[in-house]
């Protein structure tokens, strides 16, 4: 075919093709069609968007009122006051956990080098009675709480009840139910009849802080003889934090002293202490806290150590797979690594609870492991436990999209890299993965929003503690503490929250801060 008649055919075809766009189909052309029905399904999804975020902000905007009114009853009540105590014994017993750590390390790795539980107890029996002493000196303490525990909470329950009855009969009232809403008898709760009797306790609490510092000054001077000498550091690191405990009591003592239970609380105060509260207590007879912090860090720490272990391995894979595997090589591994994504989350739980969890577990009783911080492990069911299945999910995610990075390099920047007398080693690192970085990073945050939205892995695997893990002390080692994440929380409670509850309007929120 000559050079015009191949013109003149594709001229033809492409008039063929113009013809056909403007066949008219209801008075529309094609092209029109096309656009509506793509600019239709791109208007649909911003529509579903807003209704999601319509709902979120419905659910969540009643939170921080109710949140508020759940602080003023913290405060007058007198739980406010009470908590001051209570922090400190918490302060206490997680330091006396410490001593069970020891305790429970030093079982272990003895169990594992040949000695009898029985020859193991005898020779830990001076330990034990150390650790038992520390632990009871918080006992007098204990006691006081428990009784200032039941006044301050029957006027907790009074003062929601009354205010149950209150909101009901407003809403007689504006139905214009006069005669149901005079029914209703709002009883006006005297908070200083409880508040008073506590505070006036106060110079007793303050004999058995003096009490409580001898008896553990006392303690604190003496050493219990332990049978590794590796446990020694660990043992020095509970006295510091004891001492940082008995330094705590001052100020505790200077908070209850002060403590006024008629100073209003703000929105912000709300607001912040969701934002930045420590605590996630749900359905607690004393009072909820719906403080996210925790799972915050939670998620970030599992996170953390799933994208550590997965990055180098998923960016490896991908180079060996696009710049030196053989054909068969890359036949084989890539479909195995790619096929992992296609295992059920719940399968991966069920592996970390029945396998990877006891078998990391065992492994930190190693002698020669004993130099890694928080082995051996307390429970096989925790941050890191968690994060090393969501590295293995994350994979086939930065495996691909990071290959496929690699594979949108030129090869005109290969070939001139290898002309110049580069080594292969040489132009991947210096040529190819400076070339895809910004595809490699796209990877890596797709892999990133892969784990941090898992829920039934952490679900199961993380341990559930919704607490902090405490860096401070712990250092790496909190990485093997049990934990909790924002999926996680909202996959185990939302099938029990009463509809219309405080409870059910921070999920929202929750999500709102999450994204």
């Amino acid at each position: 075919m000559s050079d015009a008649a191949a013109k003149g055919h594709a001229l033809s075809f492409r008039e063929a093709i113009s013809r056909r766009t403007q066949v008219r189909i209801l008075g529309r052309t094609a092209d029109e069609w096309i656009r509506i029905f793509f600019g239709g399904s791109a208007t649909v999804s911003i529509f579903i968007l807003f209704l999601i975020m319509l709902l979120l902000v419905k659910e969540g905007i009643g939170f921080v009122p109710g949140n508020t009114f759940n602080l003023t009853i913290y405060r007058k009540a007198g739980l406010e006051y009470v908590d001051f105590l209570r922090d400190q014994i918490d302060r206490h017993n997680a330091t006396a956990r410490d001593l069970q750590a020891i305790r429970t390390r030093e079982t272990t790795v003895l169990l594992a080098r040949g000695s009898t539980l029985e020859e193991i107890n005898a020779k830990l029996a001076p330990f034990d009675a150390y650790a038992g002493s520390y632990a009871d000196a918080i006992g007098a303490h204990q006691a006081l709480l428990s009784d200032f525990s039941d006044a301050v909470t029957d006027t907790k329950d009074a003062a929601h009840v009354a205010q149950e009855k209150r909101e009901k009969k407003e809403q007689f009232e504006r139905a214009g139910m006069k005669t149901e809403a005079a029914e209703i008898q709002v009883q006006e709760i005297d908070f200083r009849k409880t508040t008073d009797p506590l505070r006036a306790q106060f110079p007793h609490y303050k004999d058995l802080n003096a009490t409580l510092t001898a008896t553990l000054g006392g303690l604190l001077k003496e050493e219990p003889p332990l049978l590794l000498p590796e446990d020694k550091a660990a043992f020095a690191k509970f006295k510091a934090r004891a001492y940082e405990d008995l330094s705590a009591i001052p100020a505790t003592e200077r908070k209850m002293e002060q403590w006024n239970p008629d100073r209003p609380v703000s929105w912000w105060t709300s607001l912040s202490e969701f934002l930045f509260g420590t605590r996630w207590i749900t359905a607690s007879f004393w009072h909820d806290w719906y403080g996210v912090l925790p799972l915050a860090i939670g998620s970030i720490a599992v996170s953390v150590v799933a994208l550590v272990i997965a990055v180098p391995l998923s960016l490896g894979a991908a180079v060996y797979i696009n710049q030196i595997a053989t054909s068969r090589e890359q036949a084989l591994i890539k479909p195995c690594i790619e096929f992992v994504a296609a295992i059920p989350s719940v399968v991966l739980g069920f592996f970390g609870i029945a396998i990877l969890g006891q078998t990391l577990r065992t492994l930190s009783t190693l002698t020669w492991l004993s130099w890694v911080p928080g082995f051996p492990m307390a429970e096989r069911l925790n941050i890191f436990t968690a994060g090393c299945l969501l590295a293995l999910m994350a994979v086939p995610t930065i495996f691909s999209l990071a290959e496929d990075a690699l594979n949108n390099v030129p090869k005109a920047f290969v070939e001139a890299s290898v002309a110049l007398g580069a080594t292969r080693l040489q132009t991947i690192i210096r040529i190819m993965v400076p070339a895809a970085l910004s595809g490699i990073i796209s990877a890596v945050l797709l892999g990133f929003g892969r784990v941090v939205g898992e829920t039934m892995v952490v679900l199961l695997c993380v341990g559930g503690r919704t607490e902090i893990p405490d860096f401070l002390h712990h250092g790496l080692g909190a990485f093997f503490e049990p934990g909790h994440t924002m999926t996680g929380i909202i996959a185990q409670e939302m099938g029990e929250v009463v509809q219309g509850s405080l409870h059910l309007a921070q999920p929202a929120l929750h999500g709102r801060h999450h994204h």
